[in-house]
């Protein structure tokens, strides 16, 4: 009988971020939204489960909010939840139908 080997055999296989240890470059990802008189907007997406309340935007005056976010690289859709309301961003360059009848936005992150 042979002895094994005590060398292991390497992988040439891609090896995951998540299995790797490595992680994830993250982006700052800037998101605008004007309105006037609303009390509340809020940044709802795939980035955090679609929960309308969870990135809130912050009250810049005039009728502006904003708000930046990290992202790991990839596309997430969103939506702006004003006062209640689950509204499209007009300044979006990139849209896809949502499953409700209504239109998502889409950010790429690079």
């Amino acid at each position: 009988m042979k002895p094994r080997s005590s060398k292991s055999k390497k992988s040439k296989a891609p090896v995951s971020a998540a299995v790797s240890g490595e992680v994830p470059v993250l982006r700052p990802v800037h998101f605008e939204f004007h309105a006037d008189d609303v009390a509340e907007v809020c940044l709802a997406g795939s980035f955090n489960d679609w929960h309308p309340s969870a990135t809130p935007m912050v009250p810049m005056g005039y009728g502006r909010w904003a708000k930046e976010i990290l992202l790991a690289p990839g596309v997430y859709e969103y939506l702006f939840v004003v006062d209640g309301r689950w509204l499209s961003d007009p300044g979006a360059a990139v849209t896809t139908p949502n499953p409700f009848g209504g239109i998502n936005c889409c950010v790429k992150v690079e």
